[in-house]
């Protein structure tokens, strides 16, 4: 090795170590997105390869599918992804229902729609299609990689693909989508998905106002003690059987905690991180400015699984964010016997989005009251007056484990653990009475709610629940 290239091997470092730093040292140093860049439709280096083009099928469309550069991960190293637009055949779109579950050989292939999208499209919305996807997936296996290497060394969140790359993706196609003026007009833009595919716009509409609307299922909602680096929080999960690697206990995705430990990074400077980026993650804390731009949201967790695995934290916390707790579902789950298989949440959400004055509400958030009484937990949920609910149905679990643990994603609700509520005829509440062990320290629960909504000659029934209620006694 030569003293010259010993020398900028070091320069390389300190900078690396300065940028590093400054990242860590103030919240607002480094932008997770630049907005103004992802506004831009003039950097989108834009190559088309199928220009607009007629489909036919049951409702006809028009269609168009390019590729678009999202922007730089680091220096020299470009993100680009497919994008195909959908809008009806005979007149612009108005908005559009946006989704980045998608592969690129995928979308290499005109779309035939389900009658959902038919409907949306029949109503002048247009289909945004990308894709929001491990690159290994598609054939980028290395890139993935030297992403996450690169960001276990500068923890410079421009660097993962999840903080960046995947809500930027969102972000750019539809500054993709908008700056087709023939073909689309300003209007609502609504997002949905599971997984990354759900964390993703969960994130991305925090920044981008452009975005009315997100349904996400199966990802992060809220800022736990766990998610934060939290060093008691983190000493309790691994007492409880956690792992250091792995997705529980990540905070937005995979646990990124042992590989930035294994490169020289300190448990101090994963706390700071974590917490300093939080307000550009997490839907929990951003729920006012959502609700001042009458963002609709919805989201379903999943009562097990490794990536949405604190909800006793949040529902204590944030109670009135929009829940359907499927009981014994999350990645990889099958859910309990009485598991609503008729659930439409998601068609439903959308439909009332968009045309709101055809669809009436879905139900909102009630309020839960508890009473033990000896071998006995009562609890009363009660919905706001004319929400029009038509069930309830309680599930429980007795002296779960800690969020995030493997018993806790791992010990499911039992069968028996499952009983029908009444609804009082005078005050409008719902109640049941749940029979409770004499060892049971702990009683986690949750209720579910229909309401059938209408549209045209479809009818969907849609869930709500109650936030996930931990009493101890």
């Amino acid at each position: 090795m030569t003293n010259l290239s010993l020398v900028n091997r070091i320069a390389a470092s300190v900078i690396a170590s300065a940028l590093s730093f400054f990242f860590l040292g103030n919240a607002r140093a480094v932008e997770v997105f630049d907005m103004e860049a992802i506004l831009d439709p003039s950097t989108l280096d834009i190559e088309v390869l199928e220009d607009w083009h007629p489909v036919d099928g049951p409702v006809a469309t028009r269609q168009k599918l390019v590729t678009i550069n999202v922007g730089e991960m680091w220096p020299g190293q470009d993100y680009r992804v497919p994008v195909r637009m959908i809008v009806p055949a005979d007149r612009k779109a108005k908005g559009f229902h946006l989704t980045g579950g998608h592969s690129p050989k995928k979308l290499n292939i005109e779309f035939r729609l389900d009658p959902l999208k038919q409907e949306l499209i029949k109503g002048g919305v247009g289909l945004v299609y990308t894709v929001v996807q491990e690159p290994g997936s598609y054939g980028e296996r290395e890139l993935g990689h030297e992403s996450e290497r690169r960001f276990a060394e500068s923890l410079n969140p421009r660097h993962k693909i999840q903080y960046w790359a995947w809500p930027a993706t969102l972000m750019r196609a539809i500054t993709t989508a908008f700056a087709e003026s023939d073909h689309f007009e300003p209007g609502k833009v609504a997002v949905s998905g599971g997984s990354k595919n759900g964390a993703s716009p969960s994130m991305a509409i925090i920044h981008d106002q452009r975005m009315t609307a997100v349904h996400a299922t199966v990802s992060p909602i809220w800022d736990s003690p766990l998610r934060l680096c939290n060093p008691e929080a983190r000493a309790r999960h691994l007492e409880n059987g956690g792992k250091q690697r792995g997705f529980s206990g990540g905070h937005f995705g995979p646990n990124f905690n042992q590989r930035a430990l294994d490169v020289g990074h300190s448990w101090e400077e994963l706390e700071k991180f974590a917490t300093e980026i939080s307000d550009d993650v997490f839907i929990s804390r951003n729920l006012k400015q959502l609700r001042e731009r009458n963002v609709d949201m919805l989201f379903h967790p999943g009562t097990h699984d490794f990536v949405a695995y604190d909800l006793a934290w949040g529902g204590k916390h944030h109670p009135d964010i929009p829940l359907y707790l499927g009981a014994n579902t999350g990645h990889g789950k099958k859910g309990h016997p009485d598991l609503e298989r008729d659930e439409e949440n998601l068609a439903a959400f959308l439909l009332r989005h968009f045309f709101p004055e055809a669809v009436e509400p879905l139900l909102k958030s009630p309020k839960v009251e508890t009473q033990v009484d000896g071998d006995s937990l009562h609890v009363t949920v009660r919905f706001p007056e004319d929400s029009k609910e038509e069930s309830g149905r309680i599930w429980w679990i007795l002296n779960r484990a800690p969020d995030g643990s493997p018993g806790y994603l791992q010990e499911m609700i039992p069968s028996e653990n499952s009983k029908a509520m009444t609804r009082n005829s005078e005050t409008g509440a719902w109640q049941v009475t749940i029979p409770l062990e004499s060892d049971a320290d702990r009683i986690d629960f949750f209720s579910n709610h229909r309401k059938t909504l209408e549209f045209e000659d479809y009818t969907f029934p849609t869930y709500l629940s109650t936030c996930y209620t931990r009493v101890e006694r």
